[in-house]
């Protein structure tokens, strides 16, 4: 496990503990998983190849995410296979997820990263697809969501007076389930915006584009995932964060959505609705993976967080890193899937037109 004193834990604070601080859970994190030792197996990878499945059309975050692992992760996993990464976009992920699942090997050649909204959308019901996420054998997660919605200045909105007056707000849609879904479903119906959401969409890649074309007003989306030429231009109003915590680059007057909440009960639900943030990049294997083999897998993924060009790498493309281990990681889950059902219930209300 890596130490809690390692700097790439400092970049961004939330973690654990304040989602143990937000929801009152205790969380044993040495003891969510055991970790099982590799044995002699290990020349399994001489010659393999490793793939990353990503339910995202190129370009993304979730997409620049796997390509940031696969360029390093290999030089940690024994007779260094090859790694690549596999695009599968359909139903936000969940086509790469029932994938994963039902028809790749189950021998430790393949890698699962998906939209961490399906862990909240799972624990709601709100899903067609009936998903456990503890049912996975986590890896971890590179690092938490620092979601923001923000809205393009081409229409003239800069405040949230503005937003709530606008005659209608158009924002993309991959599919429901997605963070991205969600956080626009509480700016709807918690916080009554004029939002129109528009399906059809395959990727975030996709919705910039549409934005930029005037097609879409908005997006709720991942800050690094934000362009930077959008920053540095200045060309939107940022409403709202969804974690409590910024970056360099984030305007420090971005409220957090929990602080502007309505009411307290509100605040509650956009918690729980925006908790598996901290699982923003995560990364699992299915069932059926032999233990050494995901003990290498495991033990690779945690070096690879720490490795000094791994870093290096992620800063030159905005991506931050704050990392979480495979018992950290199914910690969350697990609380998560414990929160009350009353509190689950007013959440399912905001995800409902």
């Amino acid at each position: 496990m890596m130490a809690k004193n390692h700097p790439v834990f400092a970049r961004i604070g939330f973690q654990i503990g304040l989602f143990s601080a937000l929801f009152g859970f205790q969380t044993n994190v040495a003891g969510a998983i055991e970790t099982p030792q590799a044995d002699r197996s290990q020349d399994f990878y001489k010659g393999k190849t490793v793939t990353i499945v990503v339910g995202y059309t190129p370009g993304g975050g979730y997409d620049m995410n796997a390509r940031l692992l696969s360029r390093h992760i290999g030089r940690y996993i024994s007779n260094k296979p090859n790694i690549v990464v596999s695009n599968m976009p359909g139903a936000a992920g969940i086509s790469s997820i029932q994938y994963v699942n039902q028809s790749a090997p189950k021998d430790g050649t393949y890698i699962l990263t998906f939209n961490f909204g399906h862990i909240t959308d799972a624990r709601l019901g709100t899903s067609s697809v009936k998903l456990d996420f503890t049912k996975y054998n986590w890896i971890g997660s590179i690092s938490q969501d620092l979601a923001v919605c923000l809205i393009w200045n081409a229409i003239g909105v800069s405040s949230m007076e503005q937003a709530k007056a606008h005659k209608g707000l158009h924002f993309g849609l991959t599919a429901a389930g997605s963070s991205s879904h969600v956080n626009t479903k509480i700016l709807k119906n918690v916080f009554k915006l004029p939002i129109n959401q528009v399906a059809g969409y395959p990727g975030s890649a996709e919705q910039r584009l549409a934005v930029e074309r005037g097609e879409l007003d908005g997006q709720c989306n991942p800050w690094s995932s934000t362009p930077v030429e959008w920053i540095n231009g200045h060309k939107f109003y940022t409403m709202m964060k969804f974690t409590p915590v910024n970056v360099p680059d984030l305007p420090q007057d971005v409220p957090y959505a929990v602080d502007i909440a309505p009411s307290k009960g509100d605040a509650e639900v956009i918690k729980l609705l925006t908790s598996a943030a901290q699982l923003g990049r995560p990364f699992v294997m299915p069932l059926g993976v032999p233990n050494d083999r995901l003990a290498l897998i495991r033990t690779a993924f945690d070096q690879t967080m720490a490795d000094p060009e791994f870093l290096r790498d992620a800063a030159a493309g905005r991506m931050d890193v704050s990392p979480l281990n495979a018992a950290e990681s199914l910690a969350i889950v697990k609380a998560i899937n414990d929160a009350s059902d009353s509190v689950a219930a007013l959440a399912k209300k905001v995800l409902e037109d």
